[in-house]
């Protein structure tokens, strides 16, 4: 894991998140791109050039919050773009040949009940970028015990895997699969070939109705540090992909959870 990007909003957590990317990053080596999306909407008629108004205080917001990190070895670049939010971040990830997006549940001060908000729901739903929450307020330590949750273990794209590869390799982990058998169940869905079977240290199976559900089921025997999920419009948050808004009571992670990008 070379390079990681870390999405900064306005919320009162920013600088939190910040110092875990920051640690995060340390662990690994690795580059730290800390950015800002905006947007210009003018009014008809009006003459006002604002864009270098908003990019220059975008970026003094950004190096404010930089400042006061414990930057340790960790290259940090500050950038800001304009334009839309997901087609920026995937064409920024693209030319910065980022490997994961550290993002924080909620970008903007909203209300409790949410644990995904609009930005970062959008992030997470929209994109097929490797992403990790990290819950608010959280700091950062070495993620030695991983619950991998899947309703499929069926696995047709490459590279997929990467993310949770690196984290095990970093940090030794122990890597727990859980199948959880929904009734989307396919042949073939608990079928765990080559790759996974050598990444996993365990192997158990339940039956939910949905794979949240098994992970709650499984969640104080197993004791993880992180939890990795795989995104699909049918898959872990279920009908919770219609928005990108998520409540609490819908999901909730006391600790970080690693979002793959879909394994078929």
């Amino acid at each position: 894991m070379k390079n990681i990007l870390v999405p900064v909003g306005s919320s009162s957590n920013a600088l939190s998140n910040l110092q875990y990317a920051v640690d995060f990053a340390d662990a690994f080596g690795a580059k730290l791109y800390v950015v800002q999306v905006y947007n210009v909407y003018t009014k008809a008629g009006t003459m006002l050039k604002v864009d270098d108004i908003i990019e220059r205080e975008s970026k003094a917001y950004l190096s404010n919050l930089v400042s006061q990190l414990d930057t340790k070895n960790v290259e940090v670049v500050i950038k800001t773009f304009k334009g839309k939010l997901i087609d920026t971040l995937e064409l920024a990830c693209k030319v910065g040949d980022i490997d994961l997006i550290i993002v924080e549940p909620r970008t903007t001060s909203i209300s409790d009940e949410v644990y995904l908000g609009k930005t970062s729901g959008k992030i997470i739903k929209q994109t097929q970028i490797p992403a990790l929450i990290v819950p608010e307020g959280y700091t950062f330590k070495p993620l030695s015990n991983v619950l991998f949750a899947v309703k499929s273990a069926i696995i047709k794209k490459e590279d997929v895997l990467n993310p949770l590869k690196s984290v095990k390799e970093q940090f030794k982990s122990a890597v727990n699969l859980l199948l959880v058998k929904t009734p989307f169940y396919g042949e073939g869905d608990f079928v765990v070939n080559e790759e996974l079977s050598a990444l996993v240290d365990s192997t158990s199976e339940t039956v939910n109705a949905t794979t949240y559900q098994g992970v709650l089921e499984h969640f104080q025997a197993n004791q993880p540090d992180m939890l990795c999920v795989v995104r699909r419009k049918r898959g872990f948050f279920v009908k919770a992909w219609e928005k990108n808004i998520i409540l609490k009571k819908e999901f909730y992670s006391s600790i970080p959870v690693l979002v793959l990008s879909g394994l078929k």
